[in-house]
């Protein structure tokens, strides 16, 4: 007898098993994009400590409206100025409770954009709460993180582009 000749064999790469795969990417960000572990940092002082800053404590405590400006200010990056914020602020204050529901969503964005945590509670609770020593602290937090709050954002970009460099910034804070 004649061996039968075997027909070939599927090739290695058999159409049984799926392809891998694809990755899938957000259609607004580059494919290189890492993303940082949300809200690792701690923040650089402690909410109660406003008087490490006593000329911003004093500010802040007879006159929020100006210190959340300058903050919002620099949280938009400049796309609204520091009168606009503060005077909204102000407007919205003059109504029982409701300046810290304004002034908690800038909280939560500056925690976004720096990788801080929520803490030592829900940033709405900290506003309602402990309004003028969170803004306080979200004072600090931009001064050590290179911000001159005093100039603005405009001011900032200014004072980069001729050649005073703000610190180097970790992309989520310092780690533990």
């Amino acid at each position: 007898m004649h061996p039968q000749k075997q027909t070939p064999s599927a090739p290695p790469h058999s159409y049984d098993q799926p392809p891998p795969p694809q990755p899938q990417y957000a259609s607004a960000i580059p494919s290189q994009y890492v993303p940082l572990p949300p809200c690792t940092a701690n923040w650089s002082s402690s909410l109660c400590a406003c008087c490490s800053d006593v000329p911003n404590c004093c500010l802040t405590c007879w006159c929020p409206c100006i210190t959340f400006g300058q903050i919002a200010e620099i949280i938009d990056k400049g796309n609204t100025s520091c009168g606009v914020h503060g005077g909204l602020y102000g407007l919205i204050e003059a109504l029982p409770c409701c300046g810290c529901i304004y002034s908690c969503t800038y909280r939560t964005k500056m925690r976004s954009q720096f990788g801080l945590r929520e803490s030592p509670c829900n940033d709405c609770l900290v506003h309602f709460f402990c309004e003028r020593c969170a803004l306080c602290q979200e004072y600090r937090e931009l001064k050590r993180r290179g911000f001159d709050i005093s100039i603005g954002w405009q001011g900032n970009i200014e004072r980069q582009s001729y050649g005073v460099q703000m610190p180097p910034m970790a992309p989520g804070g310092m780690y533990r």
